[in-house]
């Protein structure tokens, strides 16, 4: 017994030694997307403050393609040693899987970290609509099943997601029209041949600011710090419960030891305690995240059962 109560201490030991040695060299961050997109703007700017407080270099590898699945499979397949990391996010860890065979298993094949970022939503209409409010919009479209349309940036997005699951627990009909993304959808609702979107506060922030837009509420359950004075959906659409934002987070391949995941997610939540990093968040529309390795696995599990759910409510199937 106290052979092994020694040896268990030095296990201990050696763990806290290993954490505190942890980085002595640079950590490579796989982004599976193209520079300038949400998840790689996240998380150079989070890389940044890491390498501040750490005192290596986090470099950033952008290796898009397949919707973030090559990337997210390159990481997942890497050596265990917490020097390759993941710029994970919703879509190819809590959507793709639920749509499509994909070549990993997000909930085995990936260690959490920490969720670095939000990114909210909000339900906008082109100036014309005649609603002037949340519930005036729910008023008209429920008195008009089938009439109206919505866009999204394409079938499975995460903008069709937060519709579908809007329209669901609002008790609405409208027909999805799918676009190639978000400009061409927000495009045609700024001109009316589209009737609302559930877009990125990122995407529809300036044109609510210069009124191409109008909005009747964001997708969270508290205000967005990009769009301050918007009231949540939940409230003024009186819908209890929708609460939605895609998320962006730090993960690494299955088997990274415990103590390393540890040490990264208490440098994220430091690092997310520096006001200039919250003022270079908002002009991207994304709002400020930290968890624990515990937490964000918890999290990806939700998540990932919640987008199974609407997908399945709403039927939706993607081309393979």
């Amino acid at each position: 017994m106290k052979r092994t109560a020694l040896l268990l201490a030095a296990l201990l030991l050696s763990s806290a030694v290993h954490a505190q040695s942890y980085p002595n060299r640079s950590v490579r961050v796989i982004i599976p997307w193209p520079p300038g997109q949400a998840t790689d703007l996240a998380a150079r700017l989070v890389g940044e403050k890491l390498s501040q407080q750490l005192g290596q270099p986090f470099v950033m590898e952008n290796k898009p393609g397949a919707g973030g699945s090559i990337g997210t499979d390159a990481v997942a397949k890497a050596a265990p040693d917490g020097y390759t990391l993941l710029a994970a996010s919703s879509g190819p860890i809590s959507i793709m899987p639920n749509l499509q065979k994909t070549p990993y298993e997000p909930l085995r094949d990936l260690a959490p970290v920490s969720l670095i970022a939000t990114v909210p939503f909000a339900l906008v209409v082109a100036p014309s609509f005649p609603a002037q409010n949340a519930k005036e919009f729910l008023a008209l479209v429920r008195a008009n099943p089938g009439k109206y349309t919505f866009a999204s940036s394409g079938t499975g997005a995460t903008a069709h997601m937060f519709a579908e699951l809007f329209n669901s627990m609002a008790q609405i009909k409208a027909l999805h029209v799918p676009y190639k993304g978000s400009v061409p959808a927000l495009t045609d609702v700024i001109g009316g041949q589209v009737a609302y979107a559930i877009e990125t506060v990122a995407a529809t922030g300036s044109h609510i600011k210069s009124g191409k837009l109008k909005t009747f509420g964001v997708t969270t359950a508290r205000p967005s710090a990009g769009l301050p004075d918007v009231p949540t959906l939940a409230d003024a659409a009186e819908i209890p419960g929708y609460d939605c934002a895609a998320w962006v987070g730090y993960a690494a391949p299955a088997g990274t030891p415990r103590d390393i995941l540890a040490r990264l997610a208490v440098e994220i939540q430091k690092a997310m305690q520096s006001a200039d990093l919250k003022e270079r968040y908002i002009p991207l529309g994304m709002d400020l995240a930290s968890n624990s390795p515990d937490e964000m696995g918890a999290y990806m599990k939700r998540e990932q059962a919640r987008y199974a759910q609407i997908i399945k409510n709403a039927g939706i199937k993607i081309e393979q």
